[in-house]
């Protein structure tokens, strides 16, 4: 695997990955930034987010729940002095289906965090992950 990095302007970088897809970075306009992309610390978390996130889907689908809709929430504690890096991380899962099961979900959630997400892997190591989940059940 790796990535490539461009500079655009500033602290403005746009960065590609084997999926050839490409991804904005900036910084904040109090460093020199022009805050016109997402910045490094905050694609962590959407990586995270999204690594957990497809692992509980397909999870889910192979109990054949029947998932409506599905949103999770990442946000985290930074450290006050430079390097800033994450002291905790919170991720609230959100679950809309029908007759969704709780026991599905939490072996959902823990397989991912324990087992199949690599960022999870690798971030749990600097700082602890703590997750919570709702269930909105509809007809």
């Amino acid at each position: 695997m790796q990535a490539t990095l461009k500079q655009v302007q500033g602290l403005s970088f746009v960065a590609k990955g084997d999926s050839n897809h490409w991804v904005a970075m900036d910084g904040k306009k109090i460093v020199g930034g022009s805050e016109a992309g997402t910045s490094p610390m905050e694609l962590m978390l959407m990586s995270l987010g999204g690594c957990s996130s497809m692992d509980v889907v397909s999870l889910l689908r192979k109990k054949r729940a029947d998932l409506r809709d599905f949103e999770v929430k990442v946000s985290a504690d930074r450290a006050e002095k430079h390097p800033k890096v994450f002291t905790k991380i919170y991720m609230k899962f959100i679950f809309t289906g029908k007759d969704l099961k709780k026991e599905d979900i939490e072996e959902a959630i823990n397989l991912s965090q324990e087992k199949f997400c690599s960022a999870a892997a690798m971030l749990s190591k600097a700082a602890p992950i703590e997750t919570e989940y709702e269930i909105e059940q509809v007809d």
